[in-house]
């Protein structure tokens, strides 16, 4: 086996294994939380576990920044890598979900993501398209090294990837904050305040549309710029 496939292998072997660790957890929290199915508006959690789950993502995250790191020969390599088991975690979580607890109903179920600056909300569909991105960036890069062809990403690209990345984190916020322009005054809106209950500026909370046209600009951004730094990789001659 060749040693770029080896990595690949063990870092998805590694990513499943995560995405099964961060379901395990999710199934206990859903058993204390919402014993009859997780659903929108999130029910309030004490500041002692938020505390906790707020340290344990930070901890995933650092565990898989440290995979990358450990597997890449380069920097630009080491970050695809990052993405990469970033982006198998992810889906799995999700996998396992789904084998566990039977959830989601479909691609179109709506999940919470994050909580900071304000909740990141969308259809399960929309971070699994990422995801493939994820994936997709990092087979472009690792095949056109292993070709021996010295790919890095020039200021355009970054920018594109900056910009497409901040469009789709956007849509992912897009609906509280048009929930909060029109009900916030009545019912609560979220300030970052220190709450005895986390989540309590949200408990009337339901998503009820996700921004599909300001997602699919930040996506098109993003396949943009892959486009571009597989193509400038197509067209460089190999390094002797």
């Amino acid at each position: 086996m060749r040693p770029i496939v080896k990595t690949i292998t063990w870092l998805t072997v590694f990513a499943i294994a995560m995405g099964f660790l961060e379901t395990s957890v999710v199934v206990y929290l859903r058993k204390l939380y919402y014993p009859g199915g997780f659903d929108f508006p999130l029910i309030p959690v004490t500041c002692d576990i938020a505390t906790t789950e707020f340290w344990r993502e930070v901890a995933t995250i650092i565990m898989l920044i440290g995979a990358g790191i450990m597997s890449g020969k380069n920097p630009l390599q080491r970050f695809v890598f990052f993405l990469y088991t970033f982006a198998i975690w992810d889906v799995f979580y999700y996998v396992f979900l789904k084998v566990v607890l039977d959830w989601p109903q479909s691609l179109f179920t709506w999940d919470i993501l994050f909580l900071i600056p304000v909740p990141w909300v969308g259809p399960v569909l929309a971070p699994c398209l990422i995801s493939l991105s994820m994936i997709l960036f990092m087979l472009v890069v690792v095949v056109q090294q292993e070709k021996g062809k010295n790919v890095k990403i020039n200021f355009v690209e970054w920018l594109l990837f900056i910009t497409g990345s901040v469009t789709a984190i956007v849509s992912f916020m897009w609906d509280y904050i048009m929930y909060v322009s029109s009900y916030g005054a009545d019912k609560g809106v979220w300030t970052l305040s220190s709450n005895q209950n986390m989540f309590d500026e949200v408990k009337h909370y339901v998503p009820a549309h996700f921004n599909w046209g300001l997602f699919c600009v930040g996506q098109g951004v993003i396949l943009l710029a892959i486009v571009l730094v597989w193509w400038r990789g197509r067209r460089m001659k190999i390094k002797e």
